[in-house]
């Protein structure tokens, strides 16, 4: 099969699938900017209804692909928001506070799962995407994990919930924030390094004052910059420690694709 049959074969395998994950994204992201409720949220509950879609018929190949292959490359774009310029704007002692604060998330949430009996994959899936950026993470952090039977059910679970409790987070924080009198930086400081999504952190900031917004979002970034050196970490030690019940039998990646995209989009901005 020549290269432009194979290509063709795949597009026309793949394209409506992928139109329904378009569709998918349109709507999530209009109900997110006339409702104001968090697009990934919205997105999540018209995949749920539209599940049936996946299971069997044309869409299901566009429908995986989109869920691996155009996922990843969504992980990768969100390189583009780091910069040297944004980093440099905060002192190197609140940088060490972020990158601490982020270790610790992930060190504490495998003591809760520990507590909890849940098992090692969901703890590094929370943990992580509490402590870097939300959805986004916990995508990325899936990816490179060993799959087994809880796979999906773990990644819902982590998806819905830091989504729900972030944009809780967005409302409560602030009014609580300025009724203990902390400054526009502190308030700053804390709404970067506790919201999970970029976009309910902008909105809590903001709602404060210019200065709280730019300090929140900037501190937030912080956190979106270590997704790739953690996820990076994360799959050796899931290559290196990994119990042999991985369904497909391969090893996670060491070096995922979508992490190179991301340090080189980083790099380039």
């Amino acid at each position: 099969m020549s290269f432009a049959t194979n290509v063709k074969s795949k597009v026309t395998d793949n394209f409506q699938g992928v139109l329904v994950a378009l569709v998918v994204a349109i709507s999530a992201q209009f109900l997110a900017e006339h409702y104001g409720a968090p697009a990934m949220l919205m997105a999540l509950l018209l995949g749920i209804a539209l599940n049936f879609l996946a299971e069997e018929g044309k869409c299901t190949s566009g429908i995986t692909f989109s869920a691996s292959i155009l996922l990843r490359i969504g992980v990768a774009l969100l390189g583009v928001r780091v910069s040297v310029e944004l980093l440099q704007i905060l002192k190197p002692e609140i940088i060490l506070i972020v990158i601490c604060g982020v270790f610790a998330t992930i060190i504490f949430s495998f003591l809760g799962a520990k507590l909890l009996g849940r098992g090692w994959r969901l703890a590094i899936l929370t943990g992580g995407s509490v402590a870097i950026c939300g959805a986004s993470a916990a995508m990325a952090i899936a990816a490179v994990l060993p799959k087994n039977e809880h796979s999906e059910r773990n990644l819902s679970f982590t998806i819905v919930s830091v989504t729900v409790l972030s944009t809780i987070a967005m409302i409560i924080y602030p009014p609580v924030m300025q009724s203990l009198d902390f400054n526009n930086l502190q308030i700053g400081i804390f709404l970067g390094g506790t919201i999970h999504d970029v976009a309910q952190v902008v909105g809590a900031g903001f709602s404060i004052s210019e200065d709280t917004g730019e300090i929140a979002t900037v501190v937030k970034l912080m956190r979106v910059s270590m997704l790739a050196p953690i996820v990076l970490l994360i799959a050796i030690c899931a290559r290196a420690f990994a119990k042999a019940d991985v369904s497909d039998g391969q090893k996670p990646p060491i070096m995922p694709y979508f992490i190179i995209g991301f340090l080189a989009l980083a790099t380039l901005n």
